[in-house]
């Protein structure tokens, strides 16, 4: 996999609950992380005293992250709804080159910002609130 462009990672909301997917104008900078937890089950009868995780267990998560401008009504008013209603719709996140990551996320904070001589801007922080799914392309 060479290098992509990074303004093909997008961000996609379903807009009316119906499988609607718009990408969220005006973001300039994404970034998505997945995680798991681990559970230690070490014990005095692990070999060598090295640590012991169980296999299968823990709690994933994903989050999503972002900044830009303001420049489509339609997203903006949609994202500020949902962390308002603290509503949970499916997201899309397309990965360039990798696949498209699909499932339910909570917008978990907003800020907004602006300079005197400079354009308005907001950060969005997403957190995964259920199963996710991904469809390598």
């Amino acid at each position: 996999m060479g290098a992509q462009n990074g303004k093909d990672l997008l961000v996609k909301v379903d807009m009316t609950g119906d499988g609607l997917f718009e990408t969220i104008a005006g973001l300039r900078a994404t970034r998505v992380s997945f995680n798991a937890e681990s559970v230690d089950v070490t014990s005095l009868e692990s070999q060598g005293g090295w640590r012991e995780l169980l296999s299968g267990a823990g709690v994933k998560s994903a989050a999503i992250s972002g900044s830009g401008v303001f420049k489509d009504a339609g997203t903006d008013e949609r994202a500020r709804q949902l962390f308002f209603d603290g509503e949970t719709p499916e997201f899309q996140v397309i990965i360039p080159d990798f696949g498209i990551v699909e499932g339910a996320f909570q917008v978990s904070s907003i800020e907004y910002s602006g300079s005197h001589n400079g354009e308005a801007t907001y950060e969005l922080s997403m957190a995964s609130a259920g199963a996710l799914t991904f469809t390598a392309l």
